[in-house]
């Protein structure tokens, strides 16, 4: 299936109530779609352990607009049997992606990382110390002038 609202249709056919029962667990399976709109986005929650996270989420049951308690359990392994013919383990899902070099090529940060400096407290430093008049827009742009004019020096 291609979209929650035919998961939704399908779940009200199988459980009753109507298909806005069930929008919400069928969004919350496909909203990795918004990031891969390939079907692999099936990786991240069609799976067996991604039916019992829709569980937690969503609790062991709703009540559909017919009155019926119908198990979470039961829409999310319809909806993945129907994406996927089957369910599969989160191993199917891992063992079929190929290992890159950057998975593997760890290294250790140091401590701390490099800040970035910050220009509007050195430029308000600039305005209390009396050094400067210029807003902080003309400041910076003329500071950038003078660092490009110094660079310029230094390779003649």
């Amino acid at each position: 299936m291609a979209h929650p609202n035919h998961h939704a249709e399908s779940s009200a056919r199988k459980f009753g109530g109507v298909p806005a029962d069930y929008h919400a667990i069928h969004d919350w399976f496909d909203a990795s779609k918004a990031h891969e709109a390939l079907p692999v986005h099936r990786a991240m929650r069609h799976h067996s352990l991604g039916i019992f996270e829709a569980q937690r989420t969503f609790g062991r049951s709703l009540v559909n607009s017919d009155g019926r308690e119908v198990p979470v359990r039961f829409v999310a392994e319809q909806h993945v049997r129907e994406d996927c013919r089957r369910i599969p383990s989160v191993s199917d899902w891992l063992r079929s992606i190929p290992v890159a070099s950057w998975m593997v090529n760890g290294v250790i940060l140091p401590d701390t990382e490099p800040v970035a400096p910050d220009r509007q407290a050195d430029w308000r430093a600039s305005v209390a110390a009396g050094q400067t008049i210029l807003g902080f827009e003309d400041w910076l742009a003329d500071r950038e002038a003078r660092e490009r004019t110094a660079s310029a020096r230094i390779r003649l």
